[in-house]
């Protein structure tokens, strides 16, 4: 569920008074991550990394009471779930979007990503939950490895956006540059990186969980996947 909230009574009014009505009110911040786990995890339980790379966003997110508020036009939103969105490379050629709702369970996100990615490629058609969920935007660059990326900021959507490319090999490890963009008035740098620092400690956790049965529906490796 969404509901306007007044500023005053969020952590936000500050902000608020400082940021919704600048110019460019998005802040970026670049950073290198160990994703070692991550790709041993997804080998040998025959999962797709970027999956499980949303998966850990949804997670780390969920634990920062700053995502569930978003501002929309001029009025700041209050949200009660969070949607992970993957940009989909579609059969026509174009670009849509994918959302997958994040309920905190690994095998119910993978069974979401396996069914509707597949079918916005074919189909054509973006599928939207904004309506009633905070949706973190999220955007892979896998033909190569990159160092960061700066978002552009179109007034229209204020989301936070996390964007990377392919992981790089360094001896026994394994790393992966990304950016993440966010509006100022939703957080601040001191969320924001503690948001990047919880995404690295549950990719570190997810490495150590037990491997269990894959899911029943797993569709085929896609093209946006590693």
């Amino acid at each position: 569920m969404a509901k306007e909230v007044a500023p005053e009574d969020t952590t936000r009014k500050a902000a608020y008074d400082l940021w919704m009505k600048a110019p460019n009110p998005m802040v970026t911040l670049i950073k290198t991550i160990d994703v070692t786990g991550l790709v041993r995890y997804s080998r040998k339980n025959h999962m797709k990394f970027n999956m499980l790379m949303e998966y850990c966003i949804g997670r780390a997110a969920s634990e920062i009471k700053e995502f569930y508020i978003l501002p929309v036009g001029d009025k700041l939103i209050r949200y009660d779930r969070i949607a992970i969105d993957t940009i989909v490379r579609c059969r026509d050629g174009q670009i849509r979007y994918c959302d997958l709702d994040y309920c905190g369970d690994l095998y119910s996100f993978e069974i979401e990503y396996n069914k509707f990615i597949p079918e916005t490629a074919e189909k054509c058609i973006s599928r939207d939950l904004s309506e009633d969920r905070m949706v973190i935007g999220t955007s892979m660059i896998i033909d190569t490895v990159i160092d960061g990326a700066v978002g552009m900021y179109s007034g229209v959507f204020n989301n936070p956006f996390i964007i990377w490319g392919r992981y790089k090999r360094k001896r026994l490890r394994y790393y992966l540059s990304l950016s993440f963009q966010f509006h100022h008035t939703q957080m601040d740098g001191e969320e924001a990186g503690r948001f990047l620092e919880l995404l690295q400690r549950e990719i570190n956790s997810l490495k150590k969980s037990p491997g269990k049965q894959k899911a029943n529906n797993r569709l085929p490796e896609n093209r946006e996947e590693h």
